[in-house]
């Protein structure tokens, strides 16, 4: 069996930066633990497998796999996803079966082989737990305990899908100066995959509004570049704070590890109600090839 594959920087317009991605296509015939392992032997944080969609009217049905998991949504391999299969069908409108449910997102190329897209949250984001307390978090991720905490934003547990601890810290130099103790990360973020995500508010950063890193030793990854499901479970925490109407927001992540990237946020209230979120960004392919699963 040979399948064909790209590889993509997601969340970004430049190759060698963003969040890799690898994109197996015609995947219909894999088996699961197939697919979990070629995402093993990958080693990034995801590889999306792309096979026939159950439904017509749909593009393509897609499998989210992490170097250890399967993730039911994830969104740089929806964007990532987005971006291979508009371009190859030269359509605008690209719907995708994943596990969490139908995403549809729009795409634009902004190139032979680079796009922008964006999408709305399937599932929006929810509260789901307690978060630890501010000594405890403190430990974790090496600071001060006075350095947790944004303005009125506090530790929570959301998830849209994939639930993350989110953590405020008090400014980007916190956020730079973090210094990870794995002993006990379980025990503090018991919830799901142990999956941590830090934030801050950018004041002083014109080009974008927030910046943050992620963490999760249980789906295989120490630091990830840029997590689109992580976002989105912050637009939940966002939105308690926000009036009526639409807000946009300019996440960076990844700038710490040399990988800039930059993710979009979209988040509409109705009569105090969070109606809609969103999630858009970028991707470019760097490279094509061919996996060979035949016998030596």
């Amino acid at each position: 069996m040979k399948l064909n594959y790209l590889l993509l920087d997601v969340f970004t317009t430049e190759r060698l930066k963003g969040n890799p991605l690898a994109v197996v296509l015609k995947a219909d015939d894999l088996l699961d633990d197939q697919m979990q392992a070629i995402a093993a032997e990958f080693n990034l944080s995801e590889t999306v497998f792309i096979a026939r969609p159950k439904l017509e009217r749909h593009t393509a049905a897609v499998r989210i796999f992490t170097p250890r998991v399967e993730l039911p949504f994830a969104g740089h391999p929806t964007i990532g996803a987005a971006v291979v299969l508009g371009l190859q069908n030269r359509a605008s409108a690209v719907r995708l079966e994943e596990k969490v449910g139908l995403v549809t997102c729009v795409m634009e190329p902004s190139g032979k082989r680079a796009g922008n897209a964006r999408f709305g949250l399937p599932k929006l984001p929810e509260e789901i737990g307690e978060a630890p307390d501010r000594a405890a978090i403190a430990i974790t991720l090496g600071l001060d305990p006075d350095a947790i905490g944004c303005g009125s934003l506090r530790p929570a547990v959301y998830s849209a899908g994939v639930p993350f601890y989110l953590i405020p810290v008090r400014d980007a130099e916190a956020l730079r100066s973090l210094r990870l103790e794995r002993r006990g990360w379980g025990e503090t973020y018991p919830l799901g995959r142990h999956s941590v995500y830090v934030f801050t508010r950018t004041p002083d950063e014109p080009e974008n509004d927030l910046a943050a890193r992620m963490f999760s030793p249980g789906m295989g990854i120490g630091e990830d570049p840029a997590t689109g499901s992580a976002a989105a479970a912050l637009i939940g925490l966002l939105a308690r704070d926000l009036d009526d109407g639409q807000t946009e927001y300019r996440l960076r992540q990844g700038h710490e590890m040399g990988r800039p990237s930059e993710i979009l946020l979209q988040i509409r209230k109705t009569d105090g109600v969070l109606t809609h979120g969103g999630i858009g960004g970028s991707a470019v392919i760097l490279a094509e090839g061919v996996l060979d699963l035949g016998t030596a």
